[in-house]
């Protein structure tokens, strides 16, 4: 290949092929001192007959690589992310050609596991403050609708996580609205973008409840998810966040602080949706179908009824008319036999009491002639016994006025009697009363309650 001519005005020298100037930039970098330098790994995969991860710090990183042979001497398995390495080793340089592109990595020839990075300590160090100050909490208490009507979606436009959502929430059958909330969700403007998105979907008032997805990946690769400034957002957003993010043994600051924390897309749909709609809609189907089978049974058996008893009546009236007929013809043929034979015991108690008429003026007159001789004798009775009376009258007079007090007063005795007028017969009961009264034949005379010991003292 004939070499071209070169810029015009330049004062570089060249132009060199491409494959030369690699070639001599391998060399170059391959003439580099050999040193050791410490890291965290991110990335680590084996291949056939290499293996590659990448060493990362906060303040930059270096892709390695080892032969896949020497890697097994070492008898330390897979790295996993996160953990801290010491390698000795120098730069290489793969010029690449026409069908194959050029690569720069750390050719190591020695490592040592060191322990646990810098960046998992501050990752867990920021897990705790953020704790401490109480961030993990808000998003756990807010409510979270039973079936929401819109359902806001954090993730990659085009990753798998958002096929795994809409398909559950096919699954359960749901048929609402989806606003879709697109941002990167792996690299550094990741953290700010998926913020910005988690905003605009909290201040769509018709948004109930969002859900941020994405897929597996390293530890590197969800660092956007334990972003300070995306947690302290999600902590005081007004609706409830379900966290998605990376496998079931990924844990990220985001899963701490959102009010749920799911393993996988398709269960933070259904933790979404809590309700199966698709057997919800079933059972109200089954139950409607119960009630309406129901309601036309029960409708039937009452028009029955109202149609027996529709009937009834006319039947009981029927049945109590025929009833009062036969007892109103009883009652007549029964009053024409009382009545002929009223007449005829009439007429015979007509005879008796003329018979009984005559006995009995002659009976009339028996005791009239009776009556006034005892007349004539109850007038001599009478006068008798009105004699023998006076006789007895004066003598009881004459033994009363024989026990009249009185008479025994004006023979110069006294009666003592209590406030009452009731005679005193003893000194104890004298002495137990206040007051007391002498009776004389010509007065009373009152005692002071005073005098009563003198006059009692015996």
């Amino acid at each position: 290949m004939d070499t071209p001519d070169g810029i015009p005005g330049s004062v570089l020298t060249g132009p060199y092929p491409v494959g030369t100037y690699a070639a001599a930039l391998r060399d170059r970098l391959r003439g580099f001192t050999r040193v050791q330098v410490f890291g965290e790994v991110f990335g680590f995969k084996a291949g056939r007959a290499k293996v590659w991860f990448e060493l990362r710090d906060a303040a930059g990183a270096l892709p390695c690589s080892m032969w896949r042979e020497d890697f097994e001497r070492l008898r330390i398995g897979a790295l996993e992310d996160g953990a801290q390495v010491v390698v000795a080793g120098g730069c290489d340089y793969y010029p690449g050609s026409r069908t194959a592109s050029p690569g720069f990595s750390f050719a190591v020839t020695g490592l040592r596991v060191a322990g646990e990075g810098d960046l998992l300590a501050q990752l867990e160090q920021l897990r705790r403050r953020l704790a401490a100050e109480g961030l993990f909490a808000p998003q756990k208490a807010l409510p979270r609708p039973a079936l929401p009507r819109c359902i806001g979606v954090v993730t990659g436009e085009s990753g798998k996580a958002r096929d795994d959502v809409l398909a559950g929430l096919r699954r359960r059958g749901w048929a609402g609205r989806i606003v879709w909330g697109f941002a990167p969700v792996q690299d550094r403007h990741a953290a700010p973008a998926i913020t910005r998105a988690l905003t605009d979907l909290a201040a769509c008032a018709e948004v109930e409840v969002i859900v941020v997805a994405r897929g597996g990946g390293s530890l590197a690769d969800l660092f956007a998810f334990c972003d300070e400034a995306l947690c302290r957002t999600v902590a005081l957003l007004r609706v409830p966040v379900i966290s998605s993010v990376g496998h079931h043994t990924d844990r990220t600051l985001l899963d701490d602080v959102a009010a749920v924390a799911c393993s996988t897309p398709t269960h933070a749909a259904e933790t979404a949706v809590p309700v199966d709609c698709a057997a919800a809609r079933a059972a109200l189907a089954n139950a409607a179908g119960r009630l309406e089978r129901q309601g036309r049974r029960a409708v039937v058996e009452r028009a029955r009824a109202l149609a027996r008893l529709s009937r009834a009546p006319a039947h009981h009236v029927a049945r109590h008319r025929a009833r009062l007929q036969t007892l109103a013809r009883d009652l007549e043929g029964t009053s024409r036999r009382a009545l002929a034979g009223g007449e005829r015991l009439t007429l015979a108690r007509a005879g008796a009491l003329s018979r009984k008429a005559a006995a009995a003026a002659l009976t009339t007159e028996r005791a009239g002639l009776r009556a006034r001789a005892d007349a004539t004798a109850l007038d001599r009775a009478a006068t008798t016994a009105l004699a023998r009376r006076r006789r007895d009258l004066e003598r009881i007079l004459g033994t009363l006025g024989a026990h009249d007090p009185q008479r025994t007063l004006e023979r110069g005795y006294a009666l003592l009697e209590d406030p009452r007028g009731e005679p005193v017969t003893s000194a104890e009961a004298a002495r137990a009363l206040d007051a007391l009264t002498i009776r004389l034949h010509d007065g009373r005379v009152a005692v002071r309650p005073d005098d009563a010991p003198r006059l009692f003292d015996a």
